[in-house]
């Protein structure tokens, strides 16, 4: 599984709990992946959105500019159930590995 694919599958399981703005996706995903680059984190959030697995609303606004908020969709759900089971197979094959 590619990093992408990861940080993807993070970002659906995020979404799946509540919507959530996207600095504060960032900043949890920079909490467990302290590496990964913003742009690359907002551009896999634009992708989820065009590929239908999520959406963006802007929210109330709070102490400053309004807030662009995603949810997950049931395409993004379906997405998010296919890449944890990859996940999972990931797991099961490096543990086969002994790693």
């Amino acid at each position: 599984m590619l990093k992408k694919d990861l940080i993807e599958l993070c970002l659906l399981h995020l979404l799946v709990q509540e919507d959530q703005y996207g600095y504060h996706l960032l900043c949890r995903l920079q909490g467990a992946f302290p590496n990964t680059q913003e742009s690359a984190v907002y551009a896999i959030l634009r992708g989820l959105c065009h590929e239908g697995s999520s959406e963006q609303y802007v929210g109330t606004a709070s102490n400053g500019p309004a807030r662009k908020y995603y949810r997950i969709t049931s395409r993004g759900r379906d997405k998010y159930d296919e890449l944890r089971q990859q996940w999972r197979t990931f797991l099961a094959e490096m543990s086969e590995l002994g790693i």
